[in-house]
């Protein structure tokens, strides 16, 4: 199911090229960087989670998630997408719109200064070592769409979204069903054990 994270920002919005088309630029994800607590638990992305999410998606650029203000799209040219040291980096090419225009203009002024990205997790990782548990999100099966964002936006309801705590909850079902299955084992040995020392016996 698709999750969506949100990530403070430094938009470049630059002219190039002969017809001084312009081009939009950020990153949607930084890696190892720890969100803040939210909903129970802390998360970060691990470096190459969007290794194999980029060579098999077609994802959007979007302003604020909205699918009916399209700024780009990988398989058309006009979305470009890569990871560095630092994290998930993009670079769109606009359409001549007036949201797209301004937009751009509210990034100049820097009235937006966060992107965000919509996405379905392949792999993750849990730690509990600490006093609130740690997400790690080791590897993104689809990367969706990333986005110029107003705010954060960490849906709760909104249907076909998976929110933070339906993760939390999601990961302390998994652990429980877990303890659950090795509880269960160690009570089957001890059975054996105990049938074979009364048959030895």
């Amino acid at each position: 199911m698709k999750e969506i994270r949100a990530v403070n920002t430094e938009f470049e919005v630059k002219e190039v090229g002969e017809d001084d088309n312009t081009v939009i630029n950020g990153y949607a994800a930084i890696f190892d960087s720890e969100a803040p607590e939210t909903s129970g638990f802390i998360e970060k992305i691990a470096p190459g989670a969007f290794t194999n999410a980029i060579k098999k998606s077609d994802p959007f650029a979007l302003f604020n998630h909205n699918m009916e203000k399209v700024l780009g799209r990988k398989s058309s040219g006009t979305l470009q997408l890569r990871e560095d040291e630092k994290g998930l980096y993009y670079e769109v090419d606009p359409p001549d719109t007036t949201y797209a225009n301004d937009l751009i203009e509210s990034l100049k002024r820097g009235d937006i200064n966060e992107s965000s990205f919509g996405f379905i997790v392949a792999e993750e990782k849990w730690d509990d070592s600490g006093d609130t548990p740690v997400r790690t999100i080791v590897e993104v099966e689809e990367l969706i769409d990333v986005s110029p964002v107003t705010r954060a936006w960490y849906p709760q309801t909104d249907s076909g979204l998976k929110s933070k705590k339906e993760v939390l909850k999601e990961y302390r079902e998994k652990k429980k069903e877990n303890v659950n299955r090795e509880k269960e084992k160690l009570e089957n040995y001890k059975l054996k054990l105990k049938t074979r020392r009364g048959y030895n016996g």
